[in-house]
């Protein structure tokens, strides 16, 4: 996530909420106030072509934009240096970071996603309700999209994220590894494996709003 293109992001989602909110026709609109707030990004596991399912529990929320507070691959040295402490004063984990489409390390969203109802969007013409259920017994969570919205519809195509992890042991999962080069990703590409980590791909959902209880 580009700092200065989601700043442009911004304001298309501020210029346009007002129009999303009272010209898609959709039942859940028709009964729902929406309060808007600054705009937040959910990491979300599932298959494209669903509306519903479970796994919410490995879901993660960006309460401001990782783009915009990230650290460029080029700088990771200054970043070790610094103490694994980034500029913006989020901690660099050895063992478990993240990038995104430009080669920016990302600070890691928050696990798990709060349970709630979120207002969701491409970014496009696509936008729907989500509902993240309670945790079950066994810690499970559900998820559901309104208005028949697949996760594909209301996923940000332009923004990637990938999240490394050790295939090992401790601290053998670095970014010193990670193919520069690769970066900018091209439309539809995924960021490169990097050797000595496990990579999982995460889509990026972008919230403008929640359900108003006033």
């Amino acid at each position: 996530m580009k700092a200065n293109l989601n700043f442009n992001r911004r304001q298309w989602l501020a210029a346009t909420f007002g129009f999303l909110a009272t010209s898609i026709a959709s039942p859940i609109l028709a009964q729902t106030r929406i309060r808007r707030i600054r705009t937040q990004y959910i990491a979300a596991l599932g298959a494209e072509g669903a509306t519903s399912g479970t796994g919410a529990e490995t879901w993660g929320l960006w309460k401001e934009d990782p783009g915009a507070i990230g650290v460029w691959l080029r700088l990771y040295q200054t970043l070790q240096k610094a103490g694994n402490l980034a500029p913006a004063g989020w901690r660099f984990d050895i063992d478990d970071w993240w990038l995104d489409e430009n080669g920016l390390i990302m600070k890691a969203p928050e696990f798990p996603i709060p349970a709630g109802q979120y207002f969701v969007t491409n970014g496009e013409e696509h936008f729907s309700l989500l509902t993240i259920e309670e945790p079950d017994a066994e810690g499970k969570q559900s998820w559901s999209l309104s208005d028949d919205k697949t996760l594909a519809n209301v996923t940000h195509g332009p923004c990637r994220s990938a999240r490394y992890t050790p295939e090992g042991e401790s601290g053998t999962c670095s970014p010193e590894f990670a193919d520069r080069s690769a970066f900018p990703l091209k439309p539809g590409e995924s960021p490169p494996l990097v050797s000595g980590c496990n990579r999982k791909n995460y889509a990026v959902l972008i919230v403008i709003g929640v359900p108003s209880t006033s």
